[in-house]
């Protein structure tokens, strides 16, 4: 519609003329646009085909119309914006997904890095060892800093995700392990200042786990949440694959220094794409759970004395009285006993075993964490199936955690007996084991949200310290075991064996994801 104003001799009154368009479309999305002309009589144009009124009033009158129009012409081009942005397309693709589903997937990504830059290591020790004269005890030594920095920062980790939200935490872990894993080559001469950046490159990894979990437990339904878990820490499975890809080229072609240098760059550009991510954490708080909404806006001007006091909140001594978060708290140390220590010595035991060089040893290290892709997908999508049809959560999480254990124990002791077994087909138990093994995130992972979506992150911070522990004690065994015994047998395979053997008699025995109110039990 358009508007046009009459201005006859007198001064006190001036005429509205009103032109009425109609136009026909099919698309349900395209609004009829308004325009304001002033005229004079003299200049008005007839045309043929259009609706006019000619209303003559009041200088009063014509306020209150023209503030009528002014709405109008508002509402006007608010449509016309709704029209650009529809008119726009729908690019990039994921541009209509839900605002949580893009942080999930941003997440994931994020953890896809993570990996990659705790795998790099694991095989540029080889060459590093070589350049400095490293013995095993040395090089479980420096592999094995990256585990007290992520140690260290699981409770805090937690705990920061609790106040301020995931989506700060993470992105600030996700700045500080990149710069330091670009750091690695100016200090790798020295000792002491490549087990800085390596413990480093640990305290940013570290908070991530429990900023993924805050995100996932305010955002996705119970019957989502193992697709979700397994989206999000599946990035780890796809980060080890592609860190044991690509850093063998690199280091052949590059040297060992540009696989830091490379791999930290991604996470810088990581963390300034995620900037891009517009209303992040505080819209996904309103989507699922408001009342947080103000509680995260405002989380940053939170002083220290209250940061204080919401800590001392914390159930700390109900959390300890629970049977079922000591059982989690046992299975996350077995687990992680097998899974890091075979994350940082398998490609130095496919080569020395294999007689493989360092691109072959590397090669034939995807296996594993190739296969854990292809479960995880399988195992997430039949836990959530069983939830769907009624079957009880804990029954689902402790069947897929006992597969998640002994499937690797099996593999592990027929890897280590004397059979006679050929090294391809010990490589491939080893990867059928460890594959299977990733029906954890199906099992413990979830168990933290399902026990209590309020105090998930707290309490993956507690589980996942302990779990550290294997990384910092098992990894450097490992090594001094195997100076020692000159046996893969006993310092690899037996302390893991007898891990996930006494795990699954710990989770089948006292392991619920039954809710429970801890704040209430403090």
């Amino acid at each position: 519609m358009v508007i046009f104003t009459l201005k006859p001799h007198h001064n006190n009154k001036s005429c509205f003329f009103h032109q009425i368009h109609t136009t026909h479309s099919h698309n349900p999305f395209i609004k009829t646009s308004f325009q304001r002309f002033h005229f004079t009589p003299s200049k008005l144009i007839h045309r043929p085909k259009q609706h006019r009124i000619v209303v003559c009033s009041t200088q009063q009158d014509i306020k209150e119309t023209h503030n009528k129009v002014s709405k109008s012409e508002l509402n006007a081009f608010t449509d016309l914006d709704d029209l650009e942005q529809q008119q726009s397309g729908n690019w990039p693709p994921w541009k209509d997904l839900p605002l949580r589903y893009k942080l999930i997937g941003t997440t994931s990504l994020a953890f896809v890095i993570c990996n990659m830059d705790k795998v790099n290591l694991s095989v540029a020790i080889i060459p590093l060892s070589h350049q400095f004269g490293w013995n095993s005890s040395t090089a479980g030594l420096v592999q094995s800093s990256f585990f007290w920095g992520y140690a260290l920062s699981q409770l805090p980790g937690g705990w920061l995700a609790k106040i301020f939200g995931g989506r700060k935490v993470l992105e600030v872990g996700v700045l500080v392990w990149s710069v330091a894993t670009a750091l690695v080559p100016f200090l790798a001469g020295n000792l002491p200042g490549l087990l800085l950046t390596r413990i480093l490159v640990g305290i940013g990894e570290g908070v991530s786990p429990s900023a993924a979990t805050d995100l996932i437990a305010r955002s996705i339904p119970l019957e989502e949440r193992s697709r979700a878990v397994a989206f999000v820490f599946g990035g780890l499975s796809v980060g080890s694959v592609m860190g044991l890809l690509f850093a063998p080229p690199l280091i052949q072609n590059l040297g060992w220094e540009s696989v830091f240098y490379i791999f930290g760059i991604l996470g810088i550009a990581w963390f300034l794409g995620f900037q891009l991510l517009e209303g992040g954490e505080t819209q996904l708080a309103a989507e699922s759970r408001p009342s947080a909404k103000g509680k995260t806006a405002q989380s940053w001007k939170t002083s220290l004395k209250e940061l204080n006091s919401s800590l001392k909140d914390i159930p700390w001594k109900a959390f300890f009285r629970s049977r079922a978060v000591w059982a989690m708290i046992y299975a996350h140390f077995c687990g992680s006993w097998g899974h890091y220590t075979c994350l940082s010595w398998l490609p130095t035991y496919f080569s020395e075993e294999l007689n493989l060089n360092l691109t072959e040893a590397a090669w034939v290290s995807i296996l594993p964490p190739l296969a854990s892709i292809f479960v995880t997908s399988i195992a997430s999508q039949l836990a959530d199936n069983l939830i769907s049809k009624g079957v009880e959560t804990t029954t689902v999480r402790k069947i897929c955690q006992s597969i998640a254990f002994l499937s690797p124990a099996f593999c592990m002791t027929l890897s280590s007996l004397d059979l006679g077994l050929p090294p391809w087909e010990m490589v491939g138990l080893l990867t059928g084991g460890l594959a299977l093994s990733s029906f954890a995130l199906s099992g413990l992972y979830c168990t933290h949200q399902d026990m209590s979506p309020e105090y998930a992150s707290i309490l993956l911070g507690i589980t996942n310290t302990v779990g550290a522990v294997p990384g910092i004690v098992g990894v450097a065994l490992t090594g001094y075991l195997l100076d020692t015994t000159h046996s893969w047998s006993i310092s690899l395979y037996a302390p893991s064996i007898f891990f996930y053997l006494s795990g699954t008699a710990v989770w089948l025995a006292f392991a619920s994801s039954k809710p429970q109110s801890f704040s209430e039990e403090n």
